[in-house]
């Protein structure tokens, strides 16, 4: 499906939300923000075709990759979290289900000849926050949402690369993917942010020694820097000398939970610092207050899978702030004005309620309408309500979800055969990396420029 095709379906599933209208939001008021969230989500869900008939549960259609659908479901999982509201339960159940893959780790065969550590952990988060919200497992044999969580994190730390760079996760799993060589923040950031919620669930002392190995090594390597300012990645055939310096919120946001989860079971003054660090850091996405991400929005230059970033760091906020009550009075002023900012922006469409992509234009919508605006959308106005609600469930705390420490054992690591990869295949995936490598650039150009 082509991307005119997503334009027209959401505007025929437009017709089915009649009366919403434009976004009005009073950050005092919890019903408030639930309707404004509501009315987001029904937006963002109108996007998603993977529960009709003859179509794959848990896959967008074109131009979204399989890694935002894994992302999309975690925003809605968040929603239930937030408001109450399960509507979206069964149609996440259903995606999350159908993309275990053969090895309970989110590995589903389809997805191979471009899997990435950073696409698997997406969903692998998705599964952790099903776990810590309580979503009931799926039952009659299969895998809970925390052993897919662990499988996520097992398969991971067995592909940790020693042989270059003194360690690290490679963006792609599979040697014959472009990428291979690359080894990104945002992977090595979700496997922290996954061994440090695993360890915050199970207190399980393994967890928590890979996320500070993982922290450690990214800090050695200058993927983030001693005040706490995390950049793109680095090549492994130049041992990680060379650093793409761009940054992204889902970078500053993915380690930002991580970290609280941390602080939250040591209570140590080595996390505190560091979390405090990081959200001080992430100033640098924040212009009077209102998100923004700063290496695309100015320049126009934010491809489809940036434009979610913001989603990230929105939700992420949220979590520390439930988790280390203490960071509040830093993120407060953030999420309020950010999604204040938000609301006004999301007054798109034939209802009025899709999200564009710059908060910062005081109101006056840009144009841009996608899965990843709209889900930016909802994720920091739906934050708002992180007061209301108890904190996530650990195994001695309210847990439902049952651990299996050796999920995702038997799933390969890097090496693997299929049938034979079509000129098309190549092609593509050349065009994807391609695509990458040239926003890399113009990003690193605009940032020094």
């Amino acid at each position: 499906m082509k991307l005119t095709s997503v334009v027209g379906a959401l505007g025929a599933s437009s017709l089915l939300l009649s009366g919403v209208g434009a976004i009005e939001l009073d950050i005092t008021s919890p019903d408030s923000i639930k309707q404004a969230a509501k009315a987001l989500s029904m937006t963002l869900r109108a996007f998603y075709t993977g529960d009709r008939v003859g179509d794959t549960p848990g896959n967008l259609p074109d131009p979204y990759f399989w890694w935002e659908a894994g992302a999309m479901f975690n925003a809605f999982i968040d929603y239930w979290y937030y408001t109450g509201d399960d509507r979206y339960n069964a149609i996440t159940v259903q995606a999350m289900e159908h993309q275990i893959g053969d090895y309970n780790a989110f590995m589903p065969p389809n997805q191979t000849k471009t899997l990435g550590n950073d696409d698997q952990a997406f969903w692998g988060m998705a599964a952790m926050s099903a776990a810590e919200n309580k979503l009931p497992d799926l039952g009659n044999g299969k895998p809970s949402w925390l052993s897919l969580a662990q499988a996520v994190f097992n398969t991971q730390k067995d592909r940790w690369d020693n042989a270059s760079c003194g360690g690290g996760l490679r963006w792609q799993i599979f040697t014959f993917n472009n990428g291979y060589n690359y080894k990104n923040t945002i992977s090595n950031g979700c496997f922290f942010n996954v061994a440090a919620r695993l360890y915050k669930y199970l207190g399980n002392q393994t967890y928590a020694d890979w996320a500070e190995k993982a922290w450690e090594w990214e800090l050695s390597v200058g993927l983030m820097s001693p005040d706490y300012h995390y950049f793109d990645g680095t090549d492994s055939l130049q041992n990680c000398s060379n650093i793409q310096a761009i940054q992204w919120t889902y970078n500053a946001g993915v380690h930002m939970a991580g970290a609280a989860a941390m602080w939250n079971v040591t209570q140590d003054q080595l996390w505190r610092g560091r979390l405090e660090g990081i959200i001080k850091g992430a100033g640098v996405f924040f212009n009077n207050n209102v998100m923004i991400e700063v290496a695309c929005e100015n320049n126009g230059k934010c491809n489809t899978d940036q434009r979610s970033f913001k989603a990230y760091l929105a939700r992420w906020m949220g979590y520390t702030a439930i988790v280390a009550p203490w960071t509040r009075e830093l993120i407060d002023p953030l999420l309020k004005t950010s999604a204040q900012a938000a609301a006004k922006q999301c007054i798109g469409g034939a209802n009025q309620t899709s999200c564009g992509l710059r908060w910062v234009d005081n109101g006056k919508f840009d144009g841009s309408i996608g899965v990843g605006e709209q889900m930016a959308g909802l994720e920091i106005v739906q934050a708002l309500l992180y007061p209301t609600v108890g904190g996530p469930a650990t195994a001695k705390a309210g847990g439902i979800s049952i651990s299996n420490p050796d999920a995702g054992a038997n799933a390969p690591q890097s090496a693997i055969t299929f049938n034979t990869v079509t000129t098309g295949d190549k092609a593509g995936a050349s065009i994807l990396t391609l695509l990458v490598l040239v926003t890399i650039l113009v990003g690193a150009w605009w940032m020094v420029s």
